[in-house]
């Protein structure tokens, strides 16, 4: 049984869009994308440094540096426009209720392969679940190709409705592209206040594999990054 879905043609939610049109193009683009996730890295980095005292402090981090990449950045998947009138991401207030330290708990080993339009295959590997308090649980991904990581996506209750949350569903812990909160005592820190939104959700020329089944709460997530408002009359080129 699929238990993730693919937006677009390619599983990369902070990776490349569709393929450039020139060999220059193509060089620009992979040193934009490189230099994002170098900054993703970092942000979450002081995001885990700041944590261990403060974590409300550390999501006012995260906000801020996240914002920062979104209006400034060459690899920001907003159009032109949209940078330019740009205000912020539509980020709720944190709440420490919906921040857990699970215990990862081993599940029948479940292999899953994303046939994607420009990565080839991208096989993922289901490795445990973790309950996030009367929420529910969820599955806990490893990427099985080059590079390896945890992949952690939540689709909740407010998915696709009007001031909810992504119809597709969010990503909080993506290891491969820096998003990671971290292991405290040998527990995972899975802070729903850092869910944020795919690529996909601003672009559909980006993609990004998406929560099915395993990784849907039935309960509304009413923190982190909220869905983004469709253009009202498309974005530009």
């Amino acid at each position: 049984m699929s238990l993730l879905a693919t937006a677009a043609g390619a599983c990369d939610g902070e990776g490349m869009s569709l393929r450039p049109s020139t060999p220059a193009a193509v060089v620009r683009e992979t040193l934009d994308v490189a230099d994002w996730r170098r900054r993703v890295a970092r942000t979450y980095a002081e995001v885990r440094t700041i944590a261990e005292d403060d974590p409300e402090a550390a999501h006012g981090v995260w906000v801020q540096q996240r914002d920062e990449l979104f209006a400034e950045h060459p690899a920001s998947p907003l159009s032109a426009g949209e940078r330019a009138s740009f205000g912020g991401l539509d980020v709720a207030r944190y709440d420490p209720a919906y921040r857990f330290e699970a215990e990862i708990e081993p599940t029948s080993v479940q292999r899953l392969d994303v046939a994607t339009g420009t990565d080839g295959v991208v096989p993922y590997e289901r490795i445990g679940t973790v309950t996030l308090g009367g929420l529910g649980t969820v599955a806990v991904w490893a990427l099985r190709s080059y590079g390896g990581g945890l992949f952690l996506p939540v689709r909740d209750g407010l998915a696709g409705r009007p001031g909810g949350t992504y119809g597709g569903g969010r990503y909080v812990l993506d290891t491969i592209k820096g998003a990671d909160l971290g292991v405290r005592q040998g527990r995972l820190v899975v802070d729903l206040n850092f869910a944020y939104n795919p690529t996909c959700a601003y672009d559909p020329a980006w993609a990004c594999p998406l929560p099915t089944r395993a990784n849907t709460l039935a309960a509304p997530v009413p923190v982190g990054e909220l869905a983004w408002p469709e253009p009202a009359g498309g974005a530009d080129a």
